[in-house]
């Protein structure tokens, strides 16, 4: 009887264990609103998306973080590899945070206002 209730108790345990595949969700984009309809709210929200766009493109935050050091508004970028994100600072002070997006467009297909 313990025997058994021993096995339960292990085989809950081990079914509540949760997966470790952080990227699929944050590379889903259900509920969010539309990129293209987020870069027109002004010039560092193209800028985030455009780089949000190769980021998702190519799956690397390192390249993402290479693209987006070679935009002029952009003053500094800070990868985290573990959380599939990037920090990116524009030169006018705003800090956000960017995640892949994958609506399969790249980074130049992004409008950028001036």
């Amino acid at each position: 009887m313990h025997r058994l209730l021993l096995a339960l108790c292990l085989a809950g345990a081990a079914s509540a264990c949760r997966e470790y595949d952080n990227y699929a969700p944050l590379r889903s984009q259900k509920g969010l609103m539309e990129a293209d309809r987020f870069a027109a709210y002004g010039h560092q929200q193209a800028l985030a998306i455009a780089i949000g766009r190769e980021f998702g493109a190519t799956g690397r935050a390192d390249a993402a973080a290479a693209y987006a050091r070679s935009l002029p508004d952009v003053a500094d970028v800070r990868t985290d590899e573990a959380g599939h994100r990037i920090t990116v600072r524009f030169t006018n002070g705003w800090i956000t945070a960017i995640l892949p997006i994958n609506d399969g467009k790249r980074a130049a297909d992004t409008k950028i206002p001036a």
